[in-house]
Parts: C-alpha cells; structure tokens; sequence
C-alpha cells in the first residue's frame, strides 16, 4: 500500500479572488487550491469560502491539508514512516499492514461528549482537521494551526430595519445559493430555523412555479412529537408536505447499519430520525436537501445562554456579601428541607464555576460518576481531564468581549461541527442525498459577528433579532413555541419495545466484556435506572450501544487487557 496519499478536493468552495475562481470553473478545484498555496500557504484557506475540505501534494514537495470553518467537510491524517497520509474518514487510514490501534482516551472522550472531537479520533496516531484549521507537512515536520478565529466586532448605533432588511436578504440568498437544479426541499422539524429556511425555499420555488418539498419526522410518543409545529410551517408556505413516523421497529432495523457507517463511534441519537427523514426525501427523488443547523449557535437560540447570563449576575455581587454572607449561609442550605434555599444553593455552586467548565456540571458521565461507571483497568488509561483541558482552551480562542458571544463560538466547535453537522453530513450521506445548510453561509456568519450582544439575547429572550426580523414572514406560534427538533424518544421505546429492548440488552452485555464500563454498572443501568427515569437513563443506554455497535463492525476483537 502506498504511503502516499493524491490530492484531494472536497464540497464546493467558493473562490473571492477572480483568477481563483477562474482557474476553479476551467481546471478544477485542485488546480485553485495548488495557485492559493503558491501564494502563501498559510493563509491559502482563507482565499475560500464555502464547505471543503482540500489535501494537496505539492511540486515542491510540501503537503497542504485545510476544512472550512464549520468542518462541514472532514479531512483525516496520519504520518507513517516520515510521510503524510490523508483521507475523508478516520477508518480508511486505519487499514491495511500499518492498521492503527483503538485509543482508551478516545472512547472517554465518546463517552464524555456522545462523539469524539477532533483532533483526536478512535484510533491511535490518527487525527482529524479542527475546523478552520490548515495543516502543512513539510521535511517531515507537521504544522497544524488556525486559519480562521472567530472575531467579534460589534456594530454600534445600528438602524433595526436596515439590519432586519439585510439580513433577510442574506437568507434568502444563502436558501437560493445552497440549491442544486433538482427538486427543492428541506428538512422540517417545526423550529424557527427550518421553517424560515422552508419558507425561503418556497418563496423562490414560486418564482418558477414550482412548489418547494418539506420532509418531517414524527414520533409516536407523548412530548416527544412535534409534527403539530412541521404542519403549520407547511400550510403556511404552501409546500409540499411529506411526513415519516419513526417506530422502534425501525430503529431495530437501522442501529447497526447507522452505527457502523461512520468512521468512528458517534452517539447523536437524533442520527435515526435523520437517516429516515433523507430516505424518504431521497426516495422521493430529491438530490439535496437543505438543513436549519447553525440558526441558534449564531444568533443565540439556545436556553444555555440565557441560563448562563443569570449565573453571570452572581459576579456583580460585591465580593464581601458574597463570600461572608451569603456563601456560609447557603453552603449550610443544599439539604434543606426548603426548596427555594436548596435552589439557591444550587444557584451559587454553580455561579462559582468558571466558565466554560461550568457548562459541564450536568455532564451524564461526571454526573453519574466516572468511577461508577468505568472499570479501573480502563480509567488507569486515560485523562479524565483531558476533555476539560481542550475546551478551555477553545473557550480562549475566540475573540470576543461578552460571554455570549464567547459562548456561540464555543458552540461552533462542540454543537455544529464535532455533533450536529456530523450527525447530518453522515446520515444524508448514508441514504444517498447531498446536503446544504443556508444558516452556516459566510454572509450570513459575518453578519452575526457584528450583530450587537443584545440583539442576541435581550435580557433573557433568546435570539430576540433573529425572531422580530422575521415577524410576519413566519407564523407567531413558531416564533414563541420552545426548541425540540427531532428528539428521539429512545429511552421510552426501550423499557416498551421488546425488540429494541433486546438489541439495547445484547449491545450493552457484549460491550461488559471489553473491560470498558462495569459490569455491575450495565446490569444495574437496564435493570433498574432506565425504568425509574427513562429520559435520562435512556441517554446513557444509547450512547453505550451505539459505542458497541460500532466496535462489533470495526473493531470486534478490542478488549482491555486487566
């Protein structure tokens, strides 16, 4: 097998510079990309924008690795025997003669975020791009660093109008620019991002007199269901509407097939709902489908935010009342019969967490306690602090002044490239389908860059610009219901279904032989927790099968030694 890998140029960049772009449109990406990089390398990926991801082997000998910013494109490397190797997807530079070991402090990572971030991967000496990051390989020695840091430059005095106006211009250009030729359609879970993108795609599908296609998903279990919200967005733009209700007999058919397809263990239990919303799109003839993701991480939708400005208050408190008064007093509260002192308890330990470790302190694994959880033989092998460790330092990264925006820039990173934008990519991918996501266009990334703090989150309402910009265009009960999307309600089928009651009690019982997670852990998991509090049980149960799904495909005969 060779060691070398050929140039490679993925997604479908976006040139500013005319030459560039010129040489993209009459020799291809490649020979772009090869201009870019003589010019200076270093800044090469910045000459584009888009989703790509781009490995070259140059004249001079030297090898250029880039992804876009979002990592909507994925690009993997290894160095063997003093070359570099490159591929789209972790496992094919895990095969042959050089095969690459599992790595124990990837699994905790999976088990610590439900997927693995980069730059690490499940196997040992293979790494994956961070997003808005370059790599050059050059005699030998490997320089991976940012290209691109997110940086926030807050307007001032800015006219609501002409920022409402402009930046519903720049939605409907990114909804128009993600469109193939083919038949128009789009995800439709009922939220403020789908339905906007679905109300744009049908505004320009009428233009030509077409009718723009919506696919849904629905789940037959109470609190889980949204499809009241995909129907309404539906009416209310015309389009054409088309409807999937998941079952647990499909989730006992499709586990396996989904798990194994990636690269590398990935616990996003939304990846089911996903797979068969793109199945029945591409079954319906669609060839791209376009997704909301990205909406709530730029223009501040998610409850986090609000959450963590209320913690951010306890900082005003004048040091002295808080450390002489009011902390003694509460620290004595966190068993009190009282529920409001218990809360407030709770409120101060959790406000003297520094962020952004703060944002972990419900973490399912911490909370249910990695030496619970996992055997001693395993933990003697990682770094439980590892995970804590990268995210501060990516929490320092950004260049902002306010904690939101630190925090959306946080969510860049953890929420859309290493969990959502995975779980779509991969699932699309699997059913046949391409996919666009309008919300992550660079126009509309700039434009939230400079959007105001508080137009972000106005006291404690959540993308308050976002939903008064589009008041009117969509419908008010989509504006003012709360965020769900396409929740799978796992844990409840489990402790009903017979049939995935099984295969979740086969997973689970086959990955207690790997010396990863204690046996009396898994027993007292299925037996006991995920009935008293399926919710929440459920979770960890999917993320371990999943986990040993993948093994079984990749990896059957891993086991820690004792």
């Amino acid at each position: 097998m060779s060691l070398t890998s050929p140039s490679l140029a993925l997604g479908s960049p976006r040139f500013a510079d005319a030459r560039l772009a010129e040489l993209a449109r009459t020799d291809g990406a490649i020979a772009a990309w090869q201009a870019a990089c003589a010019q200076d390398a270093a800044k090469a990926a910045l000459q584009a924008t888009g989703d790509f991801a781009v490995g070259l082997q140059q004249p001079s000998g030297r090898t250029f690795l880039a992804v876009d910013r979002f990592a909507i494109r994925s690009l993997c490397y290894r160095v063997v025997d003093g070359q570099l190797r490159f591929a789209e997807r972790a496992d094919a530079l895990a095969q042959g003669p050089d095969g690459a070991e599992i790595d124990p402090q990837a699994i905790f990572d999976y088990l610590y975020f439900h997927a693995i971030p980069s730059p690490r991967t499940i196997f040992k000496g293979v790494f994956r791009l961070p997003p808005g990051h370059y790599a050059l390989f050059d005699n030998g020695q490997l320089t991976v660093a940012p290209y691109w840091v997110p940086t926030f430059a807050e307007q001032g005095n800015v006219s609501f109008d002409a920022l409402r106006d402009e930046f519903r211009g720049l939605v409907r250009n990114a909804v128009a620019a993600q469109l193939d030729g083919g038949k128009a359609a789009c995800f439709l879970s009922g939220g403020t991002d789908s339905s906007t993108v679905a109300g744009m795609l049908s505004d320009i599908s009428g233009k030509s007199g077409e009718k723009a296609a919506t696919y849904s998903i629905g789940f037959d279990a109470e609190g889980y269901d949204e499809m009241e919200y995909a129907r309404l967005a539906a009416r209310h733009f015309k389009t054409e509407h088309h409807e999937y209700y998941v079952t647990p007999d499909d989730l006992v058919r499709s586990i396996a097939n989904v798990a194994s397809s990636y690269d590398q263990p990935f616990g996003n239990s939304s990846a089911l709902p996903s797979y068969y919303c793109s199945r029945v799109a591409k079954d319906d003839g669609v060839t791209k489908i376009l997704a909301g993701d990205g909406g709530d991480e730029l223009f501040g939708g998610n409850a986090r935010y609000a959450k963590q400005r209320v913690f951010g208050w306890y900082g005003v408190v004048p040091s002295a009342l808080r450390s002489g008064l009011m902390e003694p007093l509460l620290d004595k509260s966190a068993d009190s019969s009282i529920a409001l002192l218990r809360k407030a308890s709770s409120y101060v330990e959790q406000a003297k967490v520094p962020m952004p470790d703060r944002l972990q302190m419900y973490n399912l694994l911490l909370r249910l306690g990695v030496n619970d959880v996992l055997t001693p033989d395993f933990l003697a092998q990682v770094d439980i602090q590892g995970p804590a460790v990268q995210q501060r330092s990516v929490w320092s990264q950004a260049k902002a002044d306010s904690q939101v925006n630190r925090m959306l820039a946080f969510d860049w990173r953890y929420t859309l490239a290493e969990s959502d934008l995975p779980k779509v990519c991969g699932t699309t991918r699997l059913a046949g389908l391409g996919v666009g996501f309008p919300m992550l266009n660079e126009a509309l990334l700039e434009f939230s860059l400079k959007l105001p703090t508080e137009y972000k989150l106005k006291g404690l309402k959540l993308r308050w610009f976002f939903k008064e910009a589009l008041r009117g265009f969509l419908p008010d009960e989509i504006l003012t219901k709360k965020k769900q999307g396409f929740g799978l309600p796992f844990g409840v089928w489990a402790t009903r279904h017979d049939g995935l009651k099984q295969v979740a009690t086969d997973a689970l019982n086959s990955l207690a032989t790997r010396n990863i997670v204690r046996p009396e852990f898994i027993h007292s998991l299925l037996g006991e927790r995920l009935q008293e509090h399926p919710g929440y049980y459920g979770e960890m149960v999917w993320i371990l099968m999943m986990l040993e799904q993948w093994l079984q495909t990749h990896a059957p005969q891993f086991k820690l030694e004792k």
